[in-house]
């Protein structure tokens, strides 16, 4: 059965179910929380929570609907870069669709065990080998799953009424309880079904809700949220023992299958190639960029990875790009955003491709050179006498290729085991981190940097200054938004959390995790409050500690920020009092004292995205 009727039957045994169809959402997700769209259930997360109320959809391609009798079906583009070691074997992808059906407060456990069972069994034809509870027994001591949630009986229960022997239904641990995504969310335990050994529909309910200290509170809206991979689907239906064998490879592929050097789709290096060329094509659908940060940072890695399997191929930039198009072609019926974007793409794939290229053939040169890999002769009883490598372990020394060549630490380290290399990555790290700090300190110290034929004082990324007298006023603005952070979470709660912040010359930026527009009252209050710290002249003091014990001190700190080993915790505190205004992990520049910001005043508060706000504002 083809990838295409795997879609249609999906979408027509839940439509006559009473399910409405919702098309994937992007890849950039609106949940702050996570980086990339990771799950089906992402984008109806509000309806979960209660944040959003399903009978009258503030979804946006479902605004102003109702979502029939509270449940809904998609196939889902995800990307997850969770398993990027593991991709090239038989089952493990980054860019992936995932088949899901959703009930917000509908139904529950019976009837998603039962539609699972039809679909598969009556509707497919497919032999379930085994299926999957959550059971505390099985998980670790010390896990806060292990008392929390009770056994699954219920599931338990259900397989056996539908009639799947007792000695199908197994119980599990950890692997059965899944959630949340991001720091908080929904959970909840899981059921599991496997066919052919690999487990192709995870079925989960959301019975709690999950915050960021791990504590468990049942929802009031409990849900049914379930996942099945289409490319897992699209292998057991058609009987290829690999999911690089089903058609959703094997079509859009099938040309550089046949070019030299790459006609074995079980070559490890053809299998990255395939999975990191498709996923590429999305995030740029998308409008993910290749950059150094967050989103186009993973872009950019996977596209550099790519090119370097598609060289060890010897296969041409020009049957690359060949394939795109096909891919293109093969997708865009049921993603038309690849057909309406096709020629970006294209461009924005070149340009990252030739710009690798200047340093590819370089840094694989260097290797050779570095890691020859001297060979000697190992017996090993039972098997013709073989030639291993003896190489010492590779670490902070490898971090030249890191920096000067750009190659992505999953590339390094590939390269390095190919020869038998020992990769140590923990050392690797370390000068990934000590890098890292240097360069924090010279922009702290003010040196300058050139680059793009504009001279900066400072450059952080986060703070950019020309001279010494914009300097002071960015870090003046700097500690202000430490404050305007706290002044937040005072007025609106603590939940609410920093998505992001520029500081110039001219103002501050500063966004924020909330799902309203503010009051001018509530505006008012966080002006007032900063101001009060600031007329106070309270110190802005710092203490360098181990990452760890600062995120346990109950610091704040942006969670998409990469800290090194050692960081330093700056707050705003009255020793008179005791009070603590304040507390952050953050490398500087701020103030000495509160009283130096001046007046704090907020030029404008606007949204961002589903769920992000954005203030604007100085100090004078």
């Amino acid at each position: 059965m083809s990838s295409k009727q795997l879609r249609e039957k999906f979408f027509d045994f839940f439509r006559e179910r009473g399910h409405t169809i919702v098309p994937s959402s992007s890849l950039i997700p609106d949940d702050p929380s996570v980086l990339l769209t990771t799950a089906g259930m992402q984008q109806f997360k509000p309806y979960y929570t209660g944040q959003a109320d399903p009978m009258v959809s503030s979804h946006p391609t479902l605004s102003g609907k109702s979502l029939g009798s509270y449940n809904t079906a998609s196939i889902q583009k995800c990307f997850r870069t969770s398993d990027i070691d593991e991709v090239g074997d038989e089952r493990h992808l980054t860019f992936f669709e995932m088949m899901g059906n959703f009930s917000f407060g509908g139904y529950f456990k019976r009837e998603a065990i039962a539609y699972a069972y039809d679909f598969l069994k009556n509707v497919l034809g497919l032999e379930i080998d085994y299926v999957t509870v959550f059971d505390p027994a099985k998980v670790p001591e010390g896990d806060w799953r292990k008392h929390g949630v009770p056994f699954d009986e219920e599931s338990y229960g259900l397989w056996k009424e539908i009639g799947m022997p007792e000695s199908k239904i197994r119980r599990e641990g950890i692997d059965n309880f899944w959630g949340p995504t991001g720091k908080e969310g929904p959970c909840g335990p899981t059921t599991e079904i496997y066919i052919e050994g690999i487990e192709v529909w995870n079925i989960v309910f959301n019975q709690f809700y999950c915050d960021k200290d791990a504590k468990l509170t049942p929802l009031k809206i409990q849900g049914v949220d379930t996942g099945m991979g289409l490319e897992r689907l699209a292998m057991v239906s058609q009987g290829v023992p690999t999911i690089f064998d089903a058609d959703l490879f094997t079509v859009p592929f099938g040309r550089l299958l046949s070019t030299p050097g790459g006609a074995d789709i079980r070559s490890r290096s053809n299998r990255i190639l395939f999975d990191h060329l498709r996923g590429s094509i999305f995030l740029l659908a998308d409008g993910v960029r290749p950059s150094n940060k967050e989103a186009g940072y993973v872009l950019r890695r996977v596209i550099r990875r790519l090119l370097v399997h598609s060289k060890k191929l010897f296969i041409p930039q020009k049957s690359v790009i060949e394939a795109i198009n096909n891919v293109i072609k093969f997708y865009e019926d049921f993603y038309s955003e690849l057909k309406d974007n096709q020629q970006v793409i294209l461009r924005e794939f070149e340009r990252e491709a030739n710009k690798f290229a200047l340093t590819l053939e370089k840094g694989l040169k260097e290797f050779d050179k570095r890691y020859p890999g001297a060979k000697t002769q190992r017996v090993i009883p039972g098997r013709p006498l073989q030639s291993f490598i003896v190489g010492q372990r590779v670490g902070k020394d490898a971090f030249d290729l890191y920096q000067s060549c750009g190659f992505p630490v999953e590339v390094i380290k590939e390269l390095l085991e190919e020869r038998l290399y020992q990769f140590d990555e923990n050392e690797f790290r370390a000068k990934v981190a000590e890098e890292f700090e240097r360069h924090r300190e010279i922009s702290r110290a003010g040196q300058e940097r050139k680059f793009g034929g504009h001279g900066l004082l400072l450059d952080t990324g986060e703070l950019k200054a020309v001279d010494e007298e914009e300097l002071k006023i960015v870090t003046r603005l700097h500690t202000a938004t430490h404050l305007t952070q706290a002044a937040l979470r005072k007025v609106l709660g603590e939940r609410l959390h920093q998505a992001g912040s520029d500081i110039t010359a001219e103002r501050m930026r500063f966004d924020f995790t909330f799902d309203r527009k503010l009051t001018p009252e509530e505006l008012q209050q966080v002006v007032d409050w900063v101001n009060e710290v600031i007329r106070r002249d309270v110190p802005m003091e710092y203490k360098e500690m181990p990452y760890e014990e600062a995120i346990h001190t109950g610091a704040l700190y942006f969670e998409k920020e990469k800290y090194p080993p050692m960081v330093k915790v700056y707050r705003a505190y009255d020793p008179q009092t005791g009070e603590v205004f304040s507390k952050e992990l953050c490398g500087g520049p701020h103030v000495t004292h509160t009283g130096e910001l001046g007046k704090f005043k907020i030029l404008k508060e606007e949204a961002v995205g589903a769920g992000v706000r954005r203030l604007r504002a100085v100090v004078q």
